[in-house]
């Protein structure tokens, strides 16, 4: 165990926050309880060597970091479910402050290797935080796991405070349901009309809503939906992973200009009417 004392991220003072938290070697912060979740034991490794070449996680942090640029209120952003930290390093890097919660601790050490302090292994159920004592949180690629979608996000809206912000991203379309989605502990994929209504219906209002990677619902479609029908696709691998998140040749000159493309757009303001993936910003009235 370490001195709580020594944690260098002066901005939060977490023992205050959640007494029920521990600090320990090698900085990590953990709940008393550790229950189980639905994410592959082995997500967070496999994914770890990918991120930093990967087109999709690029792509999918510059769309939120602008997001968050835009409708962040003053105040600590809570990463829940961050994972290895990606997002987290990006949004550090552009000035915001961040906190990880990630119940895994195979995530959680990846994330404190990537700088990110404080982080906190445990389900965000198990801090026993106070309500109204979150500005703003992020699940990025989260909700898809959780079961009880609705009561995950009712959880978050007891913690954020008045005019607290909730950004999101899910994966799209049911009809692009996948054994890639089963082998990854996903529940549901999402329409920007149904991740709408499980806001509304949680009590957010919803302030920006849009699909996001605009060119991949074709191939998504093309090289692992039909191929889960035809009893040819079995899940993921990490050589298959790594060739999908980081295409060589022409192909990633193509995505880059795309997507390039797409981030104008949505840096603008404006909204993609199709994608493989929905982003949206709920407010706490």
């Amino acid at each position: 165990m370490i001195d709580p004392g020594s944690d260098n991220s002066a901005f939060l003072d977490l023992a205050a926050l959640a007494p029920g938290l521990e600090r320990r070697d090698p900085g990590l912060w953990f709940a008393r309880r550790q229950a189980a979740i639905s994410y592959p034991a082995r997500g967070n490794a496999a994914y770890f060597s990918i991120e930093d070449k990967s087109f999709w996680f690029r792509h999918r942090n510059n769309c939120i970091i602008d997001l968050v640029q835009r409708f962040l209120p003053n105040g600590v952003f809570f990463d829940i479910g961050g994972g290895n930290g990606y997002v987290s390093k990006g949004l550090t890097q552009a000035g915001v402050k961040c906190a990880l919660i990630e119940p895994g601790i195979e995530g959680a050490l990846a994330a404190h290797s990537r700088g990110i302090d404080p982080v906190i292994c445990s389900r965000l159920e198990d801090l026993d935080l106070p309500p109204a004592s979150m500005a703003a949180a992020g699940m990025f690629d989260v909700l898809e796991h959780l079961e009880d979608e609705r009561a995950a996000l009712r959880h978050v809206y007891t913690l954020l405070r008045s005019g607290g912000r909730l950004f999101l991203t899910v994966p799209a379309y049911r009809f692009l349901f996948s054994a890639d989605d089963k082998a990854a502990g996903h529940f549901r994929r999402y329409t920007i009309s149904s991740l709408t209504r499980v806001l509304l219906g949680s009590g957010f209002r919803v302030a920006f809503a849009s699909y996001i990677f605009a060119p991949l619902p074709p191939l998504v479609f093309v090289l692992r939906t039909v191929p889960t029908w035809a009893g040819l696709r079995r899940g993921t691998g990490p050589d298959r992973d790594a060739a999908e998140h980081a295409p060589g040749g022409m192909t990633a000159r193509v995505m880059d200009r795309l997507l390039a493309m797409e981030l104008t757009w949505l840096r603008a303001g404006r909204r993609m009417p199709v994608g493989g993936s929905c982003l949206c910003v709920g407010v706490k009235p």
